[in-house]
């Protein structure tokens, strides 16, 4: 901990973060990295590499987590606490306003010509997004075998998200002993393959303080979610959002396209919203600050007011969007205060690493899953002829991401302008 750095300081950063971290995760690591190693120079640049790497080894969002951890470093708990909820916290408020202004005014023609434009746009965005974690998840050929085994396993067998992340981590274990070289690293330049050294233990707290976090944590998921599931009961939509998002950051390894695949396949075959519904929120995720599965609160809201019942639905849809959000990034908390004092003796197993590997290798074929699913929605809707439209604006949109690499959020709200005037036309 960094006892130069006063809370009033770190709180202030926090705050101004909370409003600027557009970009996705890279964007939103690379701008706490320029700021607290390079301008203010809080936090040693091992230091965050070593956290950054704790971060993209547990399930959830990476980014959000490294802002806990640096939090944690530099001003306690409290800091923590402080840099995890301000990192979210206008998002959370956006999120909720656009998530009303889509149900409460989606059907106006205005409204869905901007949504038709953005979901074309969406689809580009998770196309590219393959390809991203390809080029840097698959550095070997047999991993290509991880992605495509991935992909048939979710779209032809209809396999459940945390069994394929099972059977990818031990396959990772596995694939670690009988091909080390797989997961060496190289120096630029050379052939010579170079295989990590595990750290040797330091002096750790007692193991005892992962079950005080534990127990903390638990406290308080029950003092938020007990009186849910006592006042609406189990069988409400309430308690089974709160349920499903309080599982879902345990398994979702692999960054934010694999966790909404996970959630898509769950809500949609549910009915808790549409494909249409999915997209939107998705194309809302993007142009808002934040991390990206800050889509999760849209599914909340979405499905509380879809089965509000006798309820008011604007008002179910706030609690649902709010209970998803208290479930999905709780665990973010947990895992950091829980783990943090241990970081180097975690970043620096082989086993854990290889186990990860398989795992970010199987992540690019769910997430290729997710790019069919979209782009079949979006093409070929339900009842309806085949939206040309639609392919040719996605068509731009990549072309524009590849050449030239617009902000994600730019590039939505540009697709939402012409979707609108499309419908204008």
């Amino acid at each position: 901990m960094d006892a130069t750095v006063s809370f009033a300081q770190a709180l202030r950063y926090w705050f101004k973060l909370g409003f600027i971290n557009f970009g996705g995760p890279a964007g939103q690591i690379a701008m706490m990295h320029k700021d607290l190693v390079d301008g203010f120079g809080w936090i040693e640049e091992k230091i965050f590499l070593r956290a950054l790497n704790l971060c993209m080894l547990l399930p959830g969002p990476e980014a959000h987590q490294l802002a806990i951890y640096l939090g944690w470093r530099l001003n306690g708990y409290r800091g923590g606490i402080a840099a995890g909820v301000f990192f979210l916290l206008p998002s959370v408020v956006l999120m909720l306003g656009l998530s009303w202004l889509t149900m409460a005014q989606g059907g106006h023609p205005v409204v869905a010509g901007i949504f038709h434009g953005i979901a074309a746009a969406v689809v580009a965005i998770v196309v590219e997004a393959v390809l991203k974690i390809g080029k840097k998840a698959l550095r070997h050929r047999v991993l290509y075998a991880f992605a495509g085994a991935a992909f048939i396993l979710g779209q032809v067998f209809q396999v459940a998200f945390p069994w394929i992340v099972l059977a990818a981590g031990i396959g990772g274990l596995v694939l670690a002993r009988l091909r080390p070289d797989i997961f060496c690293r190289r120096a630029p330049g050379s052939k010579d393959c170079v295989m990590e050294e595990e750290t040797g233990p330091t002096e750790f707290p007692s193991h005892w303080h992962i079950f005080k976090v534990i127990a903390v944590f638990l406290v308080i998921w029950a003092a938020v979610t007990g009186p849910v599931f006592l006042s609406r009961g189990m069988e409400d939509i309430l308690s089974r959002i709160a349920l499903f998002f309080t599982k879902a950051p345990f398994v979702t390894f692999g960054g934010a396209y694999a966790v909404l695949s996970y959630i898509t396949d769950f809500a949609v075959r549910l009915d808790w919203l549409t494909e249409k519904e999915m997209l939107a929120g998705l194309g809302l995720a993007e142009t808002t600050p934040g991390p990206l599965i800050m889509v999760t609160q849209f599914v909340g809201f979405v499905a509380a007011w879809n089965n509000s019942g006798a309820a008011n639905p604007a008002v179910n849809g706030m609690l649902g969007g709010l209970v998803t959000t208290f479930c999905t990034f709780l665990p973010s908390f947990l895992f950091i205060f829980a783990l943090a004092p241990y970081i180097e003796a975690i970043t620096s197993n082989k086993r854990l690493t290889a186990a990860l590997t398989g795992i970010t290798a199987a992540v690019v074929g769910v997430v290729l899953k997710l790019a069919v699913f979209f782009a079949w929605n979006t093409f070929f809707p339900k009842g309806a002829p085949a939206d040309i439209f639609s392919m040719v604006l996605t068509a731009a949109c990549f072309l524009a991401i590849w050449k030239w690499k617009p902000s994600i959020h730019v590039l939505v709200l540009g697709s939402g302008a012409v979707g609108l005037v499309w419908q204008l036309i």
